[in-house]
């Protein structure tokens, strides 16, 4: 019975659990050692050793400030995962591994604020009380779950394996879909469920096979069915469109999608186009940002010189202003190795004085704007070292698809063998990209940076907020919107004659 119980088991991890991908030379072997383990360094010193809280994010130079950030429970999910790596290859003594997380997974059990057994975006890196009014958020929890669940795969000690199996089964996912087919995008005491769900695909698919796999309160194979998947094309690169990279890798980072596909789409070869369509989009706009290049690509959210964006490429309508993140080629390296290896070296070979640090590449950079962020941020730290590994030998996913709640949320989805159903014949559009090297310019005169509520043709009425003056500089307007405290404004100014020679 013994034997037969280890065979089975044998054979349901040869099923999920295929050979890493990588096949590097000496030298690139080491170099990406050096990226994932400078990465890692993220999860180990930017992190609340009384609770194993991990800072949203981190200044890349100078020792973290443990009440600069809030805690971002993404990143601690992320981080927990990476602890498996990081003690797998030496770079944190497998004991203190294991203890952060069972010191993270007994906070979470006992003192985080929660609901329904989910958990505050942000919260304060010393009590876990909720920050910023912010929401109980559905993927951040499923993030964090991810984590735990895979780092319970890894140690030993029981009482890890018996924390993550409760924060697991505590959380209710038929409650935040709230009657729904799909989950609510959070919660907030003011206002109740969110207005928004995760019915598009995006970076959900890791909570959806969580939800459908839960042995508490799972959700019906119809919430996974019923997710729109809108298809497009950009230079040959067909794939569900959705223009962050990011949505293509955070679910990716725990669940090996390799030779699998349902009835919609192979996820993993999805994703491999969605990663060439975005390096191609900044090929084609090198003449229109200097940060761009075919060694230099990689559009997904990100701190940029005006702000934290989801910047994107098509399909879809894609934000962008020339600012790249260098852990979206990392976190890519599994769909495109060559590309990715090859921009992380032009970057560390360029680049290395303005752009590494502490925790390997700093968030991102602008050479338009001469603008290289300060910054780390946990959950582009994170997928770089979880995607890394997977790619130089597959322990997430081993560890992540050995599960059986897991096992049971793919099978619940219909996943079989890749190429069994192709996607219907002329269902995708073309996206014609617009590039701002080829759009037409004119010349303005110089205004000053405010409107006062005399100006003609406004209506005095809509200013009177804001006292004497808006402010337009750059502290406040971004993208259009002044956010000034008390008063915000949508600026459409661009095409107003008034201000032309």
């Amino acid at each position: 019975m013994i034997l037969r119980s280890f065979l089975a088991v044998f054979l349901s991890l040869a099923a999920v659990c295929q050979p890493p991908l990588s096949a590097l030379d000496t030298k690139d072997a080491a170099f990406l050692d050096l990226v994932e383990r400078q990465s890692f360094q993220y999860f180990v010193t930017a992190v609340n050793p009384a609770n194993g809280l991990v800072l949203d994010k981190a200044s890349n130079r100078s020792a973290p400030d443990l009440t600069y950030a809030p805690a971002s429970i993404a990143a601690v999910g992320f981080g927990l995962a990476a602890l498996t790596a990081g003690a797998e290859r030496g770079w944190i003594d497998k004991a203190a591994a294991q203890e952060q997380v069972k010191t993270a997974l007994g906070f979470f059990s006992d003192k985080m604020e929660s609901e329904h057994g989910f958990f505050y975006h942000f919260v304060d890196m010393k009590t876990g009380k909720r920050v910023w009014d912010c929401e109980l958020s559905s993927i951040d929890t499923a993030l964090f779950l991810a984590g735990a669940l895979t780092a319970a795969q890894y140690f030993e000690s029981p009482e890890i394996k018996d924390l993550a199996k409760k924060l697991y089964e505590r959380a209710d996912w038929k409650w935040m879909a709230n009657g729904s087919q799909f989950l609510s995008l959070g919660w907030t005491p003011e206002k109740k469920f969110l207005a928004s769900s995760w019915n598009d695909y995006n970076e959900s698919m890791v909570m959806y096979i969580l939800a459908l796999g839960s042995p508490t309160f799972p959700l019906a194979p119809e919430s996974w069915t019923a997710i729109k998947r809108t298809r497009g094309k950009y230079k040959g690169h067909e794939l569900i469109l959705s223009p962050p990279l990011f949505t293509h890798q955070f679910s990716h980072a725990f669940i090996d999608f390799r030779g699998k596909r349902d009835a919609f789409a192979d996820y993993f070869e999805n994703s491999v186009q969605a990663t060439l369509a975005n390096r191609q989009f900044c090929i084609d706009s090198a003449r229109s940002f200097k940060t761009y290049g075919k060694n230099s690509w990689g559009l997904t959210a990100s701190i940029g010189p005006d702000g934290y964006k989801a910047y994107g490429a098509p399909p879809g309508p894609a934000l962008h202003d020339g600012t790249v993140a260098p852990s979206a080629a990392a976190a890519s390296i599994v769909f495109t190795p060559e590309h990715s290896l090859a921009a992380l070296k032009h970057w560390y070979a360029k680049h290395r004085d303005d752009l590494w640090g502490r925790y390997g590449f700093a968030d991102s950079f602008n050479l338009d704007r001469d603008f290289f962020a300060a910054d780390a941020f946990g959950i582009n730290q994170g997928p770089t070292v979880l995607m890394i590994e997977n790619y130089r030998s597959g322990l997430i996913w081993k560890l992540f698809m050995s599960r059986p709640e897991v096992q049971k949320g793919m099978k619940k989805a219909g996943f079989g063998a890749a190429g069994a159903r192709a996607p219907a014949a002329g269902s995708a559009v073309e996206t014609a990209a617009y590039f701002l090297h080829k759009r037409p310019f004119i010349t303005v005169r110089t205004v000053a940076d405010f409107l006062k509520p005399e100006e003609p043709g406004l209506d005095a009425g809509l200013w009177r907020k804001a006292g004497n003056a808006v402010e337009l500089d750059r502290k406040y307007l971004q993208s259009g919107l002044n956010s000034q405290p008390a008063y915000k404004v949508r600026a459409e100014l661009l095409a107003d004659s008034r201000f032309f020679f």
